[in-house]
């Protein structure tokens, strides 16, 4: 979430970071973010890793929707 709001986040902190770091690695740019920082690094690289983010956390919350809508037959 952006940092001006106050909603409360899908996921911790953490979880976001490890995420974003297995994310880089599977793109091959692991190495970089290591010796250069997230600083260092070019707005196309970062906007790689954010969109494959971003598309995966909503398949896995489409999934965990879906898990739980056909657990709760009971819908009114």
């Amino acid at each position: 979430m952006a940092q001006f709001t106050d909603t409360n986040k899908l996921l911790p902190d953490s979880v976001l970071d490890n995420f974003k770091y297995e994310v880089a690695e599977g793109i091959g740019i692991n190495d970089e973010i290591k010796n250069r920082g997230w600083g260092g690094m070019s707005s196309r690289d970062c906007g790689r890793v954010g969109g494959k983010m971003g598309g995966n956390m909503v398949k896995v919350l489409v999934r965990q929707a879906e898990e739980g809508m056909a657990k709760n037959q009971d819908f009114k």
